[in-house]
């Protein structure tokens, strides 16, 4: 009945399709000649000139002979001949640029990649956590996480076409449009891109059989850690087909085993495995997953507003719950991924760093600024909401308030620029180069003080939600084996990272002048091995919160404080050593979040229970922050998408392949803004359209339930563990 429908509403409006149809034929046909007229080179196109602007030319009198003919000016016949040959010749020439049906290349290469790249980053995020959650449920016996993993598949599987459709298109328009660069790159990566070909098939065959036998490979778990192993290969795949494309991008910005005079491959692994290579691989494999814990729980909060049950609401709820706890988890390290990727670009080509960060490209980090800040205070503020569905959570709203301060006027510091867009008249007002406010707020000590301050907040926001409902604790002993190996194992890790960075810092090549700076690093992080220890010794003692309160204490007290004036003196006086303060940041925020965790996880594993969670009683501005997530992670992937590629200037590939055409410009801030724009709409556009398809194939369910209740099950697997 449904399908009569659907061919009663076609045919009923066939006629508007055929018009369609029409005015597309009759608009491509249109546009043909300049299709073609494009292909033609500069000289070509001057010669024809001639011949259609009414000059008269010579005609052939019967029976004389070619070579006898005159032209105007006593040129001979053979001359014209000649003259023919060398336009022919010119147009004969290989092409370096082409238009896409008259529109900009460069334009329609940006717009298609990086829809490409979007749903790559879809396609690749949601895998991962997926299988997480999947073997999550399989070993726990909870049929609310195999239920939540198989929608997070179904999604993936709408999306794989899209993306393999953009692929294929940015394919076409790369060897279309630049044939020469694309020669080139052929030249140098042509058996990546046959491996390429076949891991393909591999995600492709891995990808649908993980999705369609997934009610197949249920009921023995033998049968489940196949399937599970299936999507484990899924992953694999992914990630290699990652890595493939990165070389490739990598390589445009620094490229290495070649011969830069003649483009010669001399090393295809030194080609792959370029300087910019892996800090790029830990950067998307990282921004991927945030990327797509964000999207998915945009797609639970539009499902969660429509919901027509307390189940629906409550299913999508939590749905949406674990997609913002993945996108948040991967949001916290991604700025330190970051800090190595801006440093390797830095060291690969100074000029290139200097430009990211001083000059054409400084003001877009504002713009990221503002855009990575709007999805720490996002994030945030669905946690502090979502205290609201769970009982006994009130004796934390206290830290709300201080948490919010914190936050905000850490966001204000970051948002500060160095240099201010001053006339002449109003520098002459302040009396000196910088703003006394941005002298001291605008520099990198600062920002990256404060962006640590956030990440430390946003992780303590996180830890009074998983308290939330829980009350009294059981005793360190009672916590077993399990426990004593967790807090030893976190222990190990964290002093491993810190020491071993300590005493590589004793032998780092700078002069003796400079490296006295370093001492107060090394310094740094011995302090914050002992404190590590230190809290590991009181969680075995049952003092677990003490111990994590002086880790937190310290850790800000160095990596925020003492470090944002000491990166201050140390800009002024050795700025070779700021690179090994940044690291020495990030190890030690780092060590306090995973100790931390791992406390906090074995502290409260036992812990009594002072309520239940209420799922579905969120309100409706909580899903609203959960869809501004999304748009945010999705704008903010475009303008670094522009970032990464426009830090080349006029070169496809740096310093070997430059690009010699009409587009070989930097864009302006407004019209990067306006591009990126409409990629974000289009994005959300087809990714909206993408999810309507998946969920064209749900059946409803005939039994309804007021309430939603999560099942343990255990039958299932009970014979075979």
């Amino acid at each position: 009945m449904n399908n009569l429908k659907i061919v009663r509403w076609f045919a009923k409006r066939s006629i508007f399709v055929v018009l369609l149809v029409v005015l597309s034929l009759g608009s491509f046909l249109s546009v043909v000649p300049e299709i073609f007229a494009a292909d033609i080179p500069v000289v070509a196109a001057k010669a024809n000139e001639g011949a259609t602007s009414g000059v008269e030319l010579p005609q052939f009198e019967s029976g004389q002979s070619s070579a006898d003919s005159q032209l105007p000016g006593g040129q001979s016949a053979a001359g014209e001949g000649t003259a023919t040959a060398a336009i022919e010749e010119e147009e004969m020439a290989p092409v370096q640029y082409r238009t896409f049906f008259g529109l900009d290349p460069r334009t329609v290469v940006w717009i298609v990649s990086e829809l490409h790249l979007m749903f790559a980053a879809f396609v690749l995020g949601v895998p991962i956590f997926a299988v997480i959650v999947e073997i999550v449920g399989f070993k726990g016996g909870d049929i609310k996480y195999d239920k939540m993993a198989k929608e997070f598949t179904k999604l993936l599987s709408a999306a794989f076409a899209t993306t393999a459709s953009f692929g294929g298109l940015l394919g076409f328009c790369l060897f279309g449009l630049y044939p020469e660069f694309m020669g080139h790159m052929t030249n140098v990566f042509s058996p990546t891109m046959y491996v390429y070909a076949l891991m393909f098939f591999g995600e492709a065959f891995t990808l649908y059989g993980y999705y369609y036998s997934w009610e197949i490979l249920k009921g023995t778990a033998a049968k489940k850690w196949f399937h599970i192993f299936l999507g484990i290969m899924l992953n694999l795949f992914g990630t290699g087909l990652m890595f493939l494309t990165n070389s490739w991008a990598t390589y445009m910005m620094s490229p290495a085993g070649i011969v830069p005079e003649t483009g010669r491959l001399v090393s295809l692994y030194h080609a792959v495995y370029n300087p910019l290579w892996m800090p790029v691989n830990i950067h998307r494999l990282i921004a991927n997953v945030c990327f797509g814990g964000f999207v998915v729980g945009a797609y639970a909060a539009v499902k969660f507003l429509g919901a027509k049950s307390d189940e629906e609401r409550a299913h999508y709820d939590w749905m949406g719950y674990v997609g913002n706890f993945i996108g948040v988890g991967a949001l916290i390290p991604l700025p330190f991924a970051g800090y190595w990727l801006g440093r390797e670009v830095y060291s690969a080509s100074p000029v290139m760093g200097n430009i990211m960060m001083g000059g054409a490209f400084s003001w877009t980090f504002i713009i990221q600024a503002i855009l990575i800040g709007m999805l720490f205070i996002g994030a945030n503020y669905y946690l502090w909401l979502g205290m609201g569905r769970i009982k006994g959570s009130e004796r934390y709203t206290r830290f709300f308030k201080y948490l919010i301060f914190i936050i905000f006027v850490s966001f204000a510091v970051w948002l500060t620029p160095h240099n201010l867009p001053l006339s002449g008249e109003e520098r002459a007002m302040i009396g000196e180069q910088y703003h006394p406010f941005s002298k001291y707020f605008g520099v990198m000590a600062a920002k990256n003080a404060v962006v640590n301050l956030i990440i430390l907040a946003t992780f303590f926001s996180f830890l009074i939600y998983r308290r939330g409902n829980k009350g009294e604790m059981c005793s360190f002993s009672e916590q077993g084996k399990a426990g004593k190996i967790g807090i030893f194992s976190a222990l190990i890790f964290c002093l491993l990272m810190l020491i071993s960075y300590a005493i590589s810092l004793n032998f780092v090549e700078l002069e003796e002048n400079i490296k006295v700076f370093v001492k107060p690093l090394i310094l740094s992080l011995y302090i914050q091995s002992f404190v590590v220890c230190l809290a590991a010794f009181l969680t075995f003692k049952n003092k677990g919160k003490l111990g994590q309160a002086l880790l937190f204490a310290v850790t800000a007290c160095i990596a925020v404080l003492y470090f944002w004036y000491y990166g201050f003196q140390v800009m002024q006086k050795a700025n070779l050593v700021l690179r090994y303060l940044s690291v020495t940041q990030v190890s030690i925020v780092m060590s306090c979040l995973i100790m931390n965790a791992i406390i906090d996880v074995f502290m409260f594993r036992k812990a009594k229970l002072v309520g239940g969670i209420v799922w579905g009683k969120m309100p409706a501005r909580s899903q609203y922050a959960l869809i501004l997530l999304c748009v945010v992670i999705v704008i903010l992937m475009g303008l670094m998408g522009f970032i990464r590629s426009g830090l080349r200037m006029d070169w496809h590939v740096y310093g070997v392949l430059q690009d010699t055409s009409q587009w070989a410009y930097t864009p302006t801030l407004s019209y990067m803004g306006r591009i990126v724009g409409l990629i974000v709409v289009l994005f959300l556009g087809l990714v909206a359209f993408v999810f309507w398809l998946a969920n064209l194939g749900d059946k409803k369910e005939n039994k309804k339930t007021n309430t939603y209740e999560y099942e343990r099950v255990t039958a299932d697997y009970e014979g075979d563990r």
